[in-house]
């Protein structure tokens, strides 16, 4: 009997032992996922460099954030300021509709700015800053909207108040919309806030 005792004693520490957390080099907290989107390009946009044009920045999708980029658009020298803007926002569109480069892809930009869109000065009725798009506000994706409304805020196609008065192509009053830092941060879930303007 003492011996049965005997020989069970390191059998049930065995057992006991297998019981616990054994320390590990594997580290536990992992950090980020692997897939994790760099959002960084690995070498200059030469497309960009080459284009002539004013420089401006746009607003892409990566990481689920916005992102800026360099782009250039054309605007003809000693064209009227009220002319100017529109031309500087119809070419922001334009470079927001692009399919990113190679780099821009690899780097994972995204845009979901659908090409075709244009846009228009304002209507009699409507404020003077008042930029008015082929399709409604309203209608476009939280992603689309968000692009384009934070693209034109930091651009001379706005007041440079952080903000843009944007209208569609319906008899609707065009309202003021902000690119907040919600915004930039979620755009799929923080549609612009945007406002009604008044006075034309």
């Amino acid at each position: 009997m003492t011996v049965r005792r005997l020989l069970a004693v390191p059998v049930l520490a065995v057992l006991l032992a297998g019981c616990g957390i054994r320390p590990t080099e594997v580290p536990t907290d992992f950090g980020g996922a692997p897939s994790r989107v760099p959002c960084s390009l690995s070498e200059p946009d030469v497309s960009a460099q080459t284009a002539q044009g004013m420089p401006v920045q746009v607003f892409l999708l990566c990481g689920a954030s916005l992102v800026t980029v360099d782009r250039t658009v054309r605007v003809p020298d000693g064209t009227a300021d009220a002319r100017r803007r529109v031309l500087v926002a119809q070419g922001l569109l334009d470079q927001l509709a692009r399919t990113p480069s190679d780099s821009e892809r690899n780097a994972g930009y995204a845009t979901y700015v659908r090409g075709g869109t244009s846009v228009s000065g304002p209507r009699s009725s409507d404020p003077e800053d008042t930029l008015r798009l082929s399709t409604a506000p309203e209608q476009l994706t939280s992603y689309a909207l968000a692009q384009i409304v934070c693209t034109f805020s930091d651009s001379t196609a706005a007041e440079g108040d952080g903000s843009v008065v944007l209208g569609g192509p319906g008899g609707e009053r065009p309202r003021r919309y902000e690119c907040s830092d919600d915004v930039r941060s979620r755009p799929g879930t923080a549609r612009p806030p945007s406002s009604e303007v008044t006075g034309g």
